[in-house]
């Protein structure tokens, strides 16, 4: 029989355990910065095993000595990245017009009139219909600067926790089996053989896909690069690094990267003449940019989401749309990874299900 006692006791345990619940979500919040440490860690962690392990079974390392050296090729090309990248960004970004937003108004209104004057002399009444869209007020020319800035601020933020990061991702390569036993004894005896081949499936999967993708960005660069050097686009190799980042989204990265590069093609050929040399190039540009799209899609992509973590291309698009729609682009990015470890639990833990056997199959 339900009292009033019982009610009560009920309600209070649901205040308590909202007020737990809230609580716990404060005090991750609270943390938030050294969560992400640890996430990156881990991620260098996965990176850097491969490394590691080259030094001890090629070189002859011991282990100390392999994981030092491992974390030392770290902070070189991180070093290397930070000395490359951001005396580039603050130097070259103002001429860009990338932190100017008042210049990058003045700068898009011009390129309107200039559309606008071509349009007309090929007979297209177009430019009644750029003047009533009010093209200049619907656009939010705060976009590139906050996206640079944002870009920056990460970066920096990144060096304020430089050592934290470096130091974590150095103890969990040195002391990965000390984890591992510590960890082997919280988990019940039933379940520990599953959770250790979980563990070193999951570890070596996405080891391979976070090397692949380290790999990949590093081609696209090199091929936008290419690209605008070719066509004599001015701050080329900036222009291609920021067209590259975008290309860790899915999917919508490569259509922003190209829609990026567009727009700065014909900002930093303003003043010359846009039928006989802006429009032609930016064409040429975005000719080029599509065909490095078309070799990353065919090429670079199924190998790593394909081969790195043993699922179909179809299955990885299907999971990176579903992403996308629930969680926008944060889901996107990282669809595959956690997809890849709901897949290796799936298969460790509910062997007989026959959805999970079909989906597992390769892996």
């Amino acid at each position: 029989m339900i009292t009033s006692r019982t009610i009560s006791r009920g309600i209070l345990r649901a205040l308590a355990t909202a007020i737990l619940v809230g609580l716990l979500l404060f005090f991750i919040y609270k943390i938030s910065t050294v969560l992400t440490y640890l996430v990156i860690s881990i991620i260098l962690t996965m990176i850097g095993q491969p490394i590691s392990h080259f030094f001890k079974k090629r070189l002859k390392f011991n282990h100390i000595l392999a994981t030092t050296t491992t974390v030392f090729i770290f902070i070189l090309l991180i070093l290397g990245f930070i000395l490359m990248f951001i005396p580039l960004i603050s130097s070259q970004g103002q001429n860009l017009s990338l932190l100017n937003t008042a210049e990058i108004e003045k700068n898009i209104i011009e390129l309107q009139n200039q559309i606008t004057f071509f349009l007309d002399a090929h007979n297209i009444d177009s430019a009644k219909v750029l003047k009533e869209a009010n093209l200049t007020s619907n656009i939010n020319f705060t976009v590139i600067p906050n996206f640079l800035n944002g870009l920056l601020g990460t970066i920096s933020s990144l060096g304020v926790g430089f050592g934290s990061v470096l130091f974590i991702t150095f103890f969990f390569l040195k002391d990965r089996v000390l984890f591992l036993r510590g960890a082997k004894k919280l988990i019940p005896d039933s379940h520990e053989e599953q959770f250790l081949n979980s563990f070193e499936k999951i570890n070596d999967l996405l080891s391979r896909y976070f090397i692949g993708l380290l790999f990949q960005l590093f081609i696209v660069f090199l091929l936008y690069l290419i690209v605008l050097v070719i066509f004599g686009i001015p701050n080329a190799l900036i222009i291609a690094f920021l067209c590259a980042v975008l290309n860790i989204i899915p999917y919508v990265g490569p259509l922003i990267a190209s829609i990026l590069a567009a727009i700065l093609t014909m900002l930093s050929h303003l003043g010359n003449d846009f039928q006989s040399e802006i429009l032609p190039v930016t064409i040429y540009v975005l000719i080029g940019f599509w065909i490095v799209q078309l070799i990353d899609n065919n090429v670079s992509q199924p190998l790593i989401f394909s081969k790195s973590v043993s699922s179909h291309p179809l299955e990885i698009f299907l999971v990176i749309l579903i992403a996308g729609f629930l969680f926008g682009i944060l889901g996107m990015i990282f669809a595959v990874p956690l997809y890849t470890i709901i897949k290796v639990i799936g298969k460790e833990f509910f062997p007989e299900y026959k959805i999970i056997k079909l989906l597992t199959k390769d892996i």
